[in-house]
């Protein structure tokens, strides 16, 4: 026997193997316990990953769903877009194409002011 004095009292009293093995046992303990945690971590990340690749997949879906959704309808444009496109063209508007078309057509000679 040793003359050093371990803190555990568990190990006070047992022979010098005893104290070996106990101490090997407890490695082994500590090894086991980190390779059970990283396995988890992994375990997590993996289940994580899924969840996230599942999540796009159901997003991937129903954009696809909407789409043959809208192509069915056997419609042009859809929305404020072109709601504002149906709308009659503004008075300033008007002007300005008429002022294209007279312009060309002085240029072309066609007409005078």
């Amino acid at each position: 026997m040793s003359n050093y004095f371990f803190p555990c009292a568990s190990v006070n009293g047992l022979t010098t193997g005893q104290k070996k093995a106990a101490i090997a046992a407890l490695r082994a303990s500590l090894i086991a316990d980190r390779e059970q945690a990283a396995a988890t971590k992994i375990a997590a990340a993996e289940a994580k990953a899924a969840a996230a690749t599942a999540k796009r997949e159901a997003a991937i879906a129903k954009a696809q769903a909407r789409l043959e959704q809208l192509l069915a309808k056997q419609v042009g444009a859809v929305g404020a877009k072109a709601i504002k496109a149906n709308k009659r063209p503004s008075k300033t508007a008007v002007y300005a194409s008429e002022a294209n078309a007279l312009a060309a057509r002085i240029k072309a000679g066609l007409s005078t002011i």
